[in-house]
């Protein structure tokens, strides 16, 4: 049902009224882009509808049972990657208020920016990486792999604003401060492509708006401490004080403090108005990336979570393979087909576009942790049969399973 014209007509009004008090450099509704005209009338602003969608695609479903950095891990207070991006909107959004920028389109970035996240974190990714470029199909990255998930393969007409914070919000990077680079070429989408491409290329990536560096900055704040936490509830390190005295002294003693430290730091920081700047102090930036480099040092890379890397390389391997040669055999039965390219949220311009390494590659990019694991076993083990019976054939016995 269509709103009436005065309802319309007085949610507009307030959405303008709201929107004259931002600041210079945040980005309005009314510049909001898509690939395909929306005639229909709608109450949300269009960046507020974005969020919408992505709540309701396939691929935010499946955040529910993907890890943060802890994949081979039965504890229910680690982090996965869907609370992971609920900090991420709340601190985000929290930094976009104080700034005067537009807090809708802060939350439609934050909710998708993690979407291309694959099983078993970063390593998985690694791992689906080094296969892509084997197969010639070009290097996976899982921030290119979340704009194709919202805009190609469940075709979500997403602004392109929001696909841009997507693409570029690289939470990993070292930079402590950023001015958004607006997109400003007369075909906004192809300039968007080039953009894909470069980071295909591993050029790095700048959002083209206030808020998508928000988002960007906030993506780190979310995660530099809770990983902490993490690490000490498995027994990584033996808490917050394991932190170098200088860190400590700089950004806190314990999760709660670290976030205000760094949350307070931005919003004092950045400044919106026509000269954008986007980021931390020269003392809280470098002390964060020193938090950084001890988080990859005692965490990331510590033996204990990259002890399983041999096997889950495999995993990957056999996963692929199995489903790429059921493709180019046309197994309708397989996984490939009924799960996936058959489905019918799957954009008709999709299946006739792309490669078989192609939707392998997407196929196991959207999988959750769990599922990997299920098709892994029906591809590799060999498959038990609910129940058997004896049955006496001539004059010899012999079992058959049934």
């Amino acid at each position: 049902m269509n709103p009436s014209e005065s309802l319309l007509d007085a949610t507009m009004g307030y959405l303008q009224e709201r929107e004259a008090l931002f600041a210079p450099a945040a980005t309005k509704s009314s510049e909001a882009i898509r690939r395909r005209v929306e005639e229909s009338p709608d109450l949300r602003a269009p960046y507020s509808r974005d969020s919408d969608r992505i709540l309701h695609s396939r691929a935010y479903a499946r955040y529910i049972d993907k890890t943060q950095v802890f994949s081979l891990l039965e504890n229910d207070h680690i982090t996965h990657r869907v609370l992971h991006v609920q900090l991420v909107s709340k601190i985000a959004r929290t930094v976009g208020r104080s700034l005067r920028l537009n807090e809708d389109l802060i939350e439609a970035i934050a909710l998708g920016h993690d979407i291309g996240h694959i099983p078993f974190g970063h390593f998985g990714e690694s791992c689906l990486d080094a296969i892509c470029r084997r197969e010639g199909i070009g290097r996976f990255r899982h921030n290119i792999q979340g704009v194709r998930f919202l805009d190609e393969i469940e075709d979500l007409n997403l602004t392109l604003q929001v696909l841009d914070g997507i693409l570029c919000h690289d939470g990993e990077s070292r930079a402590t401060r950023l001015s958004p680079l607006p997109i400003e070429d007369a075909d906004p989408f192809l300039e968007f492509k080039n953009k894909i491409d470069a980071v295909q290329s591993e050029h790095p990536a700048v959002p083209a708006t206030p808020e998508g560096c928000v988002v960007r900055f906030s993506d780190t704040i979310a995660y530099i401490a809770r990983d902490l936490r993490d690490a000490a509830e498995v027994g990584l390190i033996d808490g917050f004080s394991d932190l170098p005295e200088e860190i400590r002294e700089q950004l806190g003693t314990n999760e709660r403090d670290i976030i205000n430290t760094l949350t307070i730091d931005l919003m004092e920081t950045s400044r919106t108005g026509e000269d954008c700047l986007i980021g931390f102090s020269d003392d809280i930036g470098s002390a964060l990336n020193g938090l950084k480099t001890f988080n990859y040092r005692h965490i990331y890379e510590h033996e204990k979570t990259r002890g399983q890397d041999a096997i889950i390389r495999k995993m990957f391997l056999a996963v692929f393979e199995a489903l790429h040669e059921d493709l180019k055999e046309n197994r309708s039965e397989s996984r490939i087909f009924t799960d996936y390219l058959d489905a019918p949220w799957i954009s008709e311009s999709y299946k006739n576009e792309i490669s078989p390494a192609g939707a392998v590659r997407d196929f196991i990019a959207g999988m959750t942790d769990r599922y990997f694991e299920r098709v892994y076993t029906e591809l590799v083990l060999p498959r038990k049969f609910e129940s058997y019976r004896i049955e006496t054939i001539g004059s010899s016995d012999s079992r058959r399973y049934t």
